[in-house]
């Protein structure tokens, strides 16, 4: 309703002071959103449930297929025959973008498009807002991180048709690796420096620059399509040295794509990411909703610093409509959370970081193991060489006792493991290197964790590792 139709409604029917407290009410519910439309940022505070489905229905409206006079005789007119189906998605149907290109109108849904940039907007506000001001552009993807690293890879190989390689600083997830195999180029995996204690118990991790500059010269600048580097990862690894990373790629005319997964809930890692940015190049980073966002899984953030044409041919890249899905969980979420609520869940992870940083070094003392060092603000690890000795069963016993105790995301690594992914082989898989030759098991206090699940954790995790050794030890 607006003014006019709440302004011919008879008062027999309500009395007229009672309509316009209402009014207002409505007028402030619409003042609000003028607001958002006309500066794309986030709100301060978050809105109510309510507040912000009222905003997403009146988008949705704006889409023809919840037009009154709708006569669609398209092969595509958005049309949903579950009930269920339509009213999770709240009435979008129509997708985003268009023609191959993920930002493009449609001419049947404005709404939809409205909704698709509107969150792009203020994406690039809470990227800027929480620790990369030098960001200036940002897209949410209808893809995981993995796929929309591949386009990233994609896009910049289309700009250096004449490239072939791609640097990798070895991290041991799959879908990061097989992003440069999927995007038709040759990954030269790069691996990390090991520096370990002097009983072999603390491998320390850092980027092999040495290692990066002598395969540029054995290549050629014209041959290396990118340098793909990591920020965020399982601990014991550490972020890569994005900021010298960045500077070799200036000096050398290299593009640089930062996979930076769940890192924007680490100021640490978004101030090496600014500062990388503002001294060096930083081509494109990508981030994933689902962890950083709390959405379900399925999209991801593609942003960038050092030219915003980038982002924009990555968006072009894409073939055909895609889902508005992604865009729509990322946008409800933003505006409930506000700048306010997702600086709160900041504050909490860090708070939460500290309790199980401090749980797990008193659980490795009591065991005579230690916390692998890692300037790693999320994930924690910490060895496991008392426990090798076992009798017909692995360490990975360890991960499954924990599970079967309702305790997911532990990583349980024994370095001597191998993995062939396609025709590559690699030493010490999960170790994030072949050099590594400390077993060990992570746990991370990532956004969204609860008090009561960090003390859970450190009340169970011992209990597994005496039942271990009484268990399984061979000589205790």
């Amino acid at each position: 309703m607006n003014d006019k139709t709440l302004g011919s409604i008879d008062k027999g029917l309500v009395p007229g002071n009672y309509l316009s407290l209402a009014n207002d009410a409505r007028q402030e519910r619409d003042k609000q959103i003028k607001i958002l439309l006309e500066k794309r940022k986030l709100p301060q505070d978050g809105w109510s449930e309510p507040m912000v489905e009222y905003f997403i229905q009146e988008l949705a409206l704006l889409d023809s297929n919840n037009f009154p006079s709708r006569c669609g005789v398209g092969e595509r007119e958005a049309r949903v025959v579950c009930d269920l189906v339509r009213r999770r998605h709240y009435n979008f149907a129509h997708g985003v973008g268009r023609s191959g290109n993920l930002t493009a109108a449609q001419p049947k849904a404005a709404g939809s498009t409205l909704m698709a940039n509107l969150t792009n907007c203020l994406v690039l506000d809470l990227i800027r807002t929480v620790g990369v001001p030098k960001c200036n552009k940002a897209i949410v993807m209808p893809l995981a991180t993995g796929m929309t690293v591949m386009l990233s890879l994609r896009s910049v190989h289309a700009h250096r048709p004449k490239s072939r390689y791609v640097l990798w600083s070895r991290v041991d997830q799959q879908s990061c690796f097989k992003s440069i195999l999927a995007a038709g180029l040759v990954p030269i995996v790069v691996d990390s420096l090991i520096a370990n204690g002097v009983d072999n118990s603390e491998p320390k991790y850092a980027t092999d620059l040495a290692t990066f500059q002598a395969k540029i010269e054995e290549f050629g600048e014209e041959q290396i399509c990118c340098i793909l580097s990591t920020t965020s990862c399982f601990a014991p690894r550490n972020s890569d040295d994005i900021m010298a990373l960045a500077d070799l790629c200036l000096r050398n005319g290299i593009p640089h794509i930062v996979n930076n997964a769940y890192g924007l809930q680490s100021s640490q890692l978004l101030h090496q990411i600014n500062q990388a940015a503002r001294t060096g190049r930083v081509d494109v980073f990508v981030q994933s909703t689902d962890k950083n966002l709390l959405v379900p899984v399925g999209g991801a953030i593609v942003a960038g610093c050092f030219d915003s044409t980038i982002v924009d041919a990555i968006a072009g890249l894409y073939p055909g409509r895609a889902s508005g899905s992604q865009s729509l969980d990322v946008l409800m979420t933003l505006l409930t959370l506000g700048i306010t609520g997702y600086r709160q869940l900041l504050e909490q992870r860090n708070t939460l970081y500290k309790m199980l940083l401090d749980g797990m070094t008193k659980i490795a003392a009591k065991f005579g193991e230690v916390l692998l060092p890692c300037r790693n603000s999320i994930s924690i690890a910490i060895s496991l060489r008392t426990f090798t000795q076992t009798t017909g069963c692995g360490l990975e016993m360890i991960g499954s006792m924990l599970q079967k105790r309702g305790v997911s995301g532990c990583r349980v690594v024994n370095p001597g493991r191998s993995k062939n992914i396609e025709d590559y082989l690699f030493q010490g898989w999960g170790a994030h290197s072949s050099l590594c030759s400390v077993p060990y098991l992570t746990a991370s206090a990532a956004l969204g964790v609860q008090r009561s699940e960090i003390d859970t954790f450190l009340v169970k995790l011992p209990e597994v590792l005496l039942k271990f050794r009484s268990k399984y030890m061979a000589n205790d």
